[in-house]
């Protein structure tokens, strides 16, 4: 019954859809976050300006794919991992990008010029983490590759580790220093709450990827 037949190949997932997905979402995170170290580089609030404005389509982006994503899992009768993880997955990405676009908002609506060098370690811890998770993404598709995911997650562990260490020296200092008003010290400790969340949504994204591989391996 050929009618059958296709209609049944039709709706059977395919794999590489949410690969691609997957990819997409995680190579747009890598662009996000990089551009985003370029804000927290830059000591001039134009530039910032004009760079959240690209950071804010990258954003947009992301949540074009999260729809695609959701899409295909509501169109699929079998997905390659647990729905749930994907839908997980796809769910943190989309949070560690809204926390990076909210900070750079956040330093353009409140005219923060100042690059400090805090700012510019979370960037950089930020980047690190991002592109272990692009790393360990395109790896759970082959559970061959189980120890490559491991050592992805390990160092994703120790990236936030060391952002848990740098929010907690500069929260300290912030609140030390002398010559900051009480307002100042107030953006800026909002600014830090958000680059440590992002760390810890980059956190929370590892413990689906090892949920996927003991489901999997």
């Amino acid at each position: 019954m050929p009618k059958i037949d296709s209609l049944i190949k039709m709706l059977l997932p395919k794999e590489e859809r949410f690969h691609e997905l997957l990819g997409k979402d995680t190579e747009n995170l890598v662009r996000g976050v990089k551009l985003f170290a370029e804000i927290a580089r830059s000591a001039n609030l134009e530039d910032r300006r004009v760079k959240t404005v690209e950071l804010k389509a990258i954003e947009h982006e992301g949540d074009s794919i999260t729809r695609q994503v959701f899409e295909a899992l509501n169109s699929s009768f079998i997905t390659p991992f647990d729905r749930d993880d994907i839908r997980s997955l796809t769910m943190d990405l989309d949070d560690i990008l809204d926390y990076l676009e909210a900070v750079a908002q956040y330093l353009v609506i409140l005219e923060i010029s100042e690059s400090t060098p805090a700012l510019q370690q979370f960037a950089a811890i930020l980047v690190a983490m991002i592109e272990e998770i692009h790393k360990a993404t395109g790896l759970i598709w082959d559970m061959g590759n189980e120890r490559g995911i491991h050592d992805c997650i390990v160092h994703i562990s120790e990236l936030e580790n060391q952002a848990d260490s740098l929010f907690n020296t500069v929260i300290a200092d912030l609140f030390k220093k002398e010559g900051r008003s009480p307002i100042e010290i107030m953006k800026w400790k909002e600014v830090y709450d958000q680059l440590e969340d992002a760390c810890d949504a980059c956190k929370d994204y590892t413990h689906v990827l090892g949920n996927v591989v003991v489901k999997n391996a």
